[in-house]
């Protein structure tokens, strides 16, 4: 009689357990991959302003070079910024 009461409190212990170390591995799983998410998230934004900066850039040089007037130039730069 004792040792079935034993057996069920220490089969108890052992499934509380599981279900910790369940809990701490999907969370675990979870931060990684919300990590992964930041991190393209981060890239993404730097290559938008990178795409932008270089598309003044090259605005800039059109102008420059006269294959822009100066009311084009302005309203292309208008429509990149927006």
């Amino acid at each position: 009689m004792i040792t079935n009461l034993i057996y069920i409190t220490v089969a108890a212990i052992l499934i509380f357990v599981l279900y910790l170390a369940v809990q701490a591995i999907t969370r675990g799983v979870e931060a990684k991959n919300d990590i992964k998410t930041e991190r393209s998230v981060d890239n993404q934004s730097t290559n938008k302003n990178d795409n932008v900066y270089d598309q003044l850039v090259k605005l800039k040089e059109l102008h420059e070079n006269g294959v822009l007037n100066k009311e084009e130039f302005e309203k292309a730069k208008k429509k990149i910024l927006k």
